[in-house]
């Protein structure tokens, strides 16, 4: 049992660090095209938005005004120029204050 988690572990190390070392050894000296480049930069937010997104809208079940108003608060809270800290803070005391007094 134990050598069998020890070879697992080993085996998704392998399989996670190559897609990794892969563009290093590929694009080594290398420059990219400015297309992709700017591709490549907005992949994350890309991501980011795909793995919140959801969330949003099942947050609270059978309430998709919950995660609506949260969302509207943390945009017009970041949009306003606040950084990162301030933006969660602030959608998590809207939605408290939400929670409190309209649910």
């Amino acid at each position: 049992m134990h050598s069998t988690v020890m070879w697992m572990i080993i085996g998704m190390a392998v399989v996670t660090y190559i897609p990794r070392m892969l563009p290093f050894l590929v694009f080594k000296g290398k420059e990219l095209p400015p297309f992709l480049q700017g591709v490549l930069k907005n992949v994350p937010f890309a991501v980011l938005g795909a793995l919140i997104f959801p969330s949003i809208l099942l947050i609270r079940e059978g309430d998709i005004l919950f995660g609506t108003v949260g969302t509207a608060a943390a945009f017009l809270i970041a949009f306003l120029g606040a950084n990162v800290i301030v933006v969660v803070i602030g959608a998590i005391s809207i939605l408290s204050l939400y929670s409190v007094f309209l649910m």
